[in-house]
């Protein structure tokens, strides 16, 4: 059985989570990054209200995926708040459902927080878009700041 709970609960997970954002998302930028600003930002560590939660899907002990609720993940862009970033499953598991029950208790928990929508962005909306999100400013040639409504 596959759930979803705060990484906060599953402090052993840090190091692995922060090796799977960075690959995912940062080990090709350039002065990106790096897994130790990651642990430190997924580990409670970041500037105050930056990080809001973190989530990570686990069967059993073994952690398939993470999101996180985030203040905002686009400085041209400073009205939008708060955003969802860094949802990745790991790829052996990819198109299972996980990426979708990540993304829906993401939802509930940003709802709990009293927000009334996400934003992020992505260069694959279609995923989003059967989770209920619309695109909202294209950023490039396939890439999009999206948001997903809560209510």
């Amino acid at each position: 059985m596959i759930v979803v709970e705060p990484l906060s609960r599953h402090p052993r997970h840090l190091g692995f989570v922060a090796a799977l954002v960075y690959r995912e998302f940062w080990a090709e930028v350039p002065d990106g990054m790096t897994e130790s600003d990651l642990a430190d930002a997924f580990g409670g560590r970041a500037a105050p209200g930056r990080v809001l939660a973190s989530l990570v899907a686990l069967e059993g002990d073994a952690p398939l995926g993470c999101v996180h609720l985030i203040d905002n993940d686009d400085p041209s862009l400073p009205d939008l708040h708060p955003w969802m970033a860094a949802m990745v499953v790991v790829p052996q598991r990819r198109g299972q459902g996980i990426g979708s029950m990540l993304v829906r208790a993401l939802m509930r928990e940003a709802r709990a927080m009293g927000f009334q929508r996400l934003w992020f962005g992505t260069d694959g909306p279609g995923f989003y878009e059967r989770l209920g999100a619309v695109k909202h400013l294209a950023k490039g040639r396939d890439f999009w700041i999206m948001q997903l409504p809560l209510g």
